[in-house]
């Protein structure tokens, strides 16, 4: 049987690990894929809306395309981080550390992002823009809806790379299969007896370092640890020492320990690929052949809301819902729910668009 492939990829495209960066921010920084993903998604943003401006089909003049999409991705980066917080991490919103940058809402490093409050964020950027520059706000929202397609296709690709929102388990023989070692943490929070399963990589890493203390790995010594990690102490710290460091490990192409990887994590479908393709790329195309011709405004807002839903709807069935949440009503995810309430608001978009007496506009062809 082919074994699956282990995902082994470094989040950090470029990663700074000088001594004074490491200790205000408790590791190494540098330029992440996840943020090359949100500035490639910009800047095509920017390419397309400056094409409809220079043909004149939109409002905006071509030299304030430039201030719009500042507008819109401060909201979306604003507005990503505070629906995360609100919607599935609330506790980020009282906590508070000694170290920089201080607040957990502000810790946007440690990753956390909710496409849903992005949405909500670009909408109420585009208001107040629109407000700014007396134009019209539908307008305004239906270019950001047009191009959201593209933002989630790199974010979902970032994810990939990052090995984060892995999809659920499936069959070992499933060819597309990917074992993530992101899943050792899962294991920390929430299925802690599974640790033992990395007796291999913690005997194959050999000694593990508490500050200054080194200690030699053994059976007993390993067992010990996992019995006891939830009581925090040296036990959680030697055993997080061991995830953290098989991962490090593994991205940097450690064959020995990408073989042990192989034999203890899960296969896994690479939903972050799926959705994608399904809420990403998908749904760009689509709309790009449905705004060949000029459409009234609140039209091509109401058609993302449609398909990024019923998209999300669909390629959620293959990611593993967060943790710390799981499953809700009628086994589905709370990216599901919200979906459904999105759907909710396009329907408002459709209607305002239908009996809107604004001319049609936008699109492709003058």
């Amino acid at each position: 049987m082919k074994s699956s492939f282990v995902h082994h990829f470094d989040p950090f495209a470029i990663e700074f690990t000088w001594s004074p960066l490491v200790s205000i921010f408790g590791e190494g920084v540098g330029i992440r894929w996840y943020g090359l993903a949100y500035l490639t998604g910009f800047l095509c943003a920017y390419l397309v809306v400056l094409y409809m401006a220079k043909k004149g089909t939109i409002e905006l003049k071509p030299e304030k395309v430039g201030d719009f999409i500042t507008y819109g991705a401060i909201g979306t980066m604003v507005g990503g981080r505070l629906g995360y917080a609100f919607f599935y991490a609330p506790e980020l919103l009282w906590t508070i550390h000694a170290k920089f940058p201080y607040w957990g809402v502000l810790e946007v490093h440690k990753g956390g992002m909710a496409s849903h409050g992005g949405i909500l964020g670009i909408v109420v950027a585009c208001f107040l823009y629109a407000k700014v520059n007396k134009l019209n706000p539908l307008q305004l929202i239906d270019l950001t809806s047009l191009m959201g397609g593209v933002g989630i296709f790199f974010g979902r690709m970032a994810n990939f790379v990052n090995g984060e929102l892995f999809g659920r388990v499936c069959d070992e023989g499933y060819r597309w299969a990917v074992k993530f070692p992101t899943e050792m943490y899962y294991w920390a929070s929430y299925k802690v007896d599974k640790l033992k399963s990395l007796e291999p990589a913690a005997m194959f890493i050999g000694k593990v370092k508490n500050g200054s203390q080194e200690i030699i790995v053994d059976h007993d010594k390993w067992s010990y640890w996992v019995d006891r990690y939830q009581f925090g102490g040296l036990s959680k710290a030697s055993v997080d020492y061991v995830i953290h460091k098989s991962e490090v490990m593994v991205q940097a192409g450690n064959q020995e320990m990408i073989n042990i990887m192989a034999q203890v994590l899960s296969p896994r479908y690479p939903s972050q690929i799926f959705q994608g393709l399904l809420e990403g790329l998908c749904v760009f195309v689509l709309l790009s052949l449905f705004w060949m011709k000029p459409r009234k405004p609140g039209m091509i807002t109401a058609a993302f809301g449609f398909l990024y839903s019923l998209a999300r709807i669909l390629g959620e069935q293959y990611r593993m819902p967060d943790a710390f949440i799981g499953f809700e009503l009628f086994g589905l995810t709370r990216g599901q729910w919200l979906s459904f309430g999105l759907l909710g608001i396009a329907v408002v978009f459709f209607i305002i668009a239908w009996k809107s007496k604004s001319q049609p506009s936008g699109g492709f062809s003058k």
